[in-house]
C-alpha cells in the first residue's frame, strides 16, 4: 500500500518536474553555454572561446556606459515611486479631515485610484507612443502647456537633448509605475486595524508622525517587495528607450540601457555570443541587487 503511494506521488511528480526542466531550467544552461562561444546566430556551428566575450565585457566602455545609465535609473526611479506612491496611498486612506477621533482619506478617494490606476491598463509600447507626442518640440503638450503658462523659454528638444533625454524616459518610468504601488500601498493600508490611526491621534500625533511612527513600520514588507520589483524594471527598461527615443539609444547613446545594448549586439551586429553574455552578466547582477535589497531592508517584522 506504501509503496503504491509513493508510485501515485512520483507519477504526479515527474511531468510537471519534467516540463519545468525543459522548458525553464534547460534555457538557463543553454544561455550559460553560448555565452563561452562565438555563435553569430546564422549557423549551427558554436565555437567554444572560453571567458572571452567577459573579459571584452570589462573592456567595453559602451556596456559601462549603459549600465551607468542603468545604475542612474535604479537610484532615482525606485525612490522616487515608491515615494508618489506611499503619499498617494496615505492621503487616500488617511488624509482628510480630522473630526474628533475619526481618520478617513481624501474626498473623491475612489475616483482618485481610478486616475492613479489608468496607465496600468495600457501596454508599455501605447505609453511610449504617447509620450513621444508629449514630448515633441514643435506640437507636444509639455512644451505647449509651458507656453500657456508664460513658461515658454523652458521649452526643450526633450527627447532630442542629450542631457535631458534620460531624465525624459524616468519621468515616465516613474509615471507609468506608480499607480500599481499606489493600488499595492493602499490595500496595505487598509489592512491595517484604524484603531491604531484613531490612538496616534488621540495622542496628539501629526500626520507626519503618524506616517513614521505607525504608516511605514507596518507597511515596510511591500516597500521592501516594491524596491526589489522596480530594481528590475529599472535594470531593464529596454522597452520604454526602444520606443520613445531616437536611434533607439539616442541622441549620441544618451539613453543606451544594458538591454537594448544587448538587443544591439545580437540583432544589429549578429554578435549572438556576446549578447549572451551580457545577459548572463544581467542576470547575476539582478539577482544579486534582489538578494542584497531584501537584506539591507531587512526589519524586524512589526504585528499588529
Amino acid at each position: 500500500m506504501r509503496h503504491g503511494k509513493y508510485r501515485f506521488i512520483v507519477g504526479f511528480l515527474v511531468p510537471p518536474l519534467l516540463l519545468y526542466g525543459i522548458f525553464v531550467l534547460s534555457p538557463y544552461a543553454q544561455t550559460f553555454y553560448i555565452a563561452l562561444t562565438d555563435w553569430r546566430g546564422l549557423s549551427a556551428e558554436l565555437n567554444f572561446i572560453g571567458l572571452e566575450n567577459f573579459a571584452e565585457l570589462v573592456r567595453d566602455g559602451a556596456f559601462w556606459n549603459a549600465l551607468r545609465h542603468n545604475g542612474l535609473l535604479l537610484v532615482i526611479v525606485p525612490a522616487v515611486t515608491i515615494a508618489l506612491a506611499l503619499f498617494f496611498a496615505s492621503m487616500l486612506n488617511l488624509g482628510g479631515r480630522r473630526g474628533g477621533s475619526a481618520v478617513q482619506g481624501v474626498r473623491g478617494a475612489e475616483f482618485y485610484k481610478v486616475v492613479y490606476f489608468f496607465p496600468q491598463v495600457l501596454s508599455i509600447a501605447v505609453i511610449a507612443i504617447l509620450w513621444q507626442f508629449v514630448y515633441n518640440p514643435r506640437s507636444g503638450l509639455l512644451n505647449g502647456v509651458l507656453d500657456v503658462l508664460g513658461l515658454g523659454f523652458l521649452r526643450a528638444t526633450w527627447l532630442g537633448d542629450p542631457s535631458l533625454a534620460l531624465w525624459a524616459v524616468m519621468a515616465v518610468l516613474v509615471w507609468s509605475g506608480v499607480g500599481f504601488y499606489v493600488v499595492l500601498f493602499n490595500a496595505a493600508i487598509q489592512a491595517i486595524p484604524r484603531d491604531l490611526f484613531e490612538a496616534a491621534l488621540l495622542d496628539g500625533a501629526g500626520r507626519l508622525a503618524t506616517f513614521r511612527r505607525v504608516t511605514l513600520p507596518l507597511l515596510w514588507d511591500s516597500v521592501q517587495v516594491a524596491f526589489v520589483y522596480l530594481g528590475i524594471i529599472a535594470l531593464d527598461a529596454f522597452a520604454l528607450v526602444q520606443i520613445m527615443t531616437f536611434g533607439p539609444g539616442g541622441p549620441d547613446d544618451s539613453t543606451m540601457v544594458t538591454g537594448l545594448y544587448l538587443y544591439k549586439n545580437a540583432f544589429e551586429y549578429a554578435r549572438f555570443g556576446y549578447a549572451t553574455a551580457i545577459g548572463v552578466a544581467m542576470f547575476f547582477l539582478t539577482l544579486s541587487l534582489a538578494v542584497l535589497t531584501l537584506r539591507v531592508t531587512r526589519r524586524e517584522r512589526v504585528e499588529y
